[in-house]
């Protein structure tokens, strides 16, 4: 696997032509031949080659656009729309246009989008548009760390450790002794610092470590699957944590078929917030992870990156709010957050 981002030279000598004709044929222009163009262009498709936009001044806008890549289980979650819009808010105040990358579709001929840098959302490496944009040499701001070998020119982070870390807090005050975990099998960021998070708040606190494994995007009945086989192995179970945007309020059904009462006998928490979270019955405890401030951010961020304003390797960190709600209010709340009713 190549480590490396392709050079210009590189496709050269993979067509077995010149550098100079490589680099006519990759820009459409002089004297060069179809078999000899459709060869580079060949050549550029297989090494994953991308114009080295990053090495030229980032005070000089080239394109005008930012590129913006949504992992494929974000489309369908409120998470993504808010998002989206804090992003174009920030690029269009910096007279930026934004286009927006789909999950899935490489980009033609295997080079980058004509932009000037990249946000990417929640960035995992399982994307193959991810690993081609993380080395596509444009500048790239990260919503989350990415976990693969190469590292973004910026990150903005949200403190999911944190917000964990209350969110269990505030289960353990409310009388909570085996809380399980219902975490994202993905190799994001947030799936894997919420998971080691959730670790060690068990181990400090000597509670058994009680973690099952939803992929992301899963439908309401692999999740209620799931949930159904963590109360029947272990039926001392008193909270669920559900990681993923939706899940919780979708277990709900098979909570109440296994003659648990949400909010009494057993708590119910998600680690994103949603509509579905506030409209459920009983209101679900869930993590505000304000996407739209997230995308403000990380536009921000790219804008200041490529004006020359801000460094490169730059990271931000983002805080997020927990919404204390009846799936979890069976005493006094013992920890800082925020309390709310339903229709907050």
């Amino acid at each position: 696997m190549r480590r490396t981002p392709a050079t210009i030279t590189d496709v050269a000598r993979e067509a077995r032509v010149s550098k100079t004709t490589a680099s006519d044929a990759l820009r459409g222009h002089g004297r060069v031949s179809e078999p000899t163009r459709r060869a580079v262009l060949a050549a550029a498709e297989r090494l994953g080659y991308a114009p080295n936009r990053s090495a030229r001044s980032l005070r000089t806008s080239v394109t005008g656009t930012i590129a913006l890549h949504v992992p494929e289980s974000l489309t369908s979650a409120e998470y993504s729309m808010p998002f989206v819009f804090g992003v174009t808010e920030q690029a269009a105040r910096a007279g930026l246009n934004v286009t927006l990358l789909p999950s899935g579709h490489l980009p033609h001929r295997g080079t980058v989008p004509q932009a000037d840098g990249v946000v990417l959302c929640d960035p995992v490496t399982e994307d193959p548009v991810v690993e081609q944009l993380m080395n596509s040499g444009l500048p790239v701001v990260t919503a989350e760390r990415h976990v693969g070998d190469r590292q973004p020119t910026g990150v903005v982070r949200p403190d999911h450790e944190t917000s964990m870390t209350e969110l269990l807090d505030h289960l353990r005050a409310n009388g909570a002794r085996r809380p399980a975990f219902i975490a994202s099998d993905t190799t994001s960021d947030r799936s894997t610092t919420l998971r080691s998070a959730h670790a060690r708040w068990s181990e400090a606190h000597g509670l058994p470590h009680l973690v099952r494994s939803a992929l992301s995007g899963s439908p309401p009945d692999v999740l209620r699957a799931v949930v159904r086989e963590l109360l029947a192995e272990t039926p001392g179970i008193d909270a669920v944590v559900c990681a993923a945007d939706g899940a919780a309020a979708a277990v709900l059904p098979e909570l109440r078929a296994a003659g648990r009462r949400v909010g009494h006998d057993l708590l119910l928490a998600s680690c994103a917030d949603s509509s579905a979270m506030r409209t459920a019955e009983p209101p679900i405890t869930a993590v505000d992870l304000r996407p739209r401030a997230v995308g403000a951010a990380c536009g921000r961020l790219l804008c200041e990156i490529l004006s020359g304003d801000t460094p490169p390797g730059t990271v931000r960190d983002l805080p997020v709010e927990l919404n204390i709600r009846a799936s979890t209010r069976t005493r006094r709340c013992a920890v800082p957050v925020r309390d709310v009713e339903a229709g907050d």
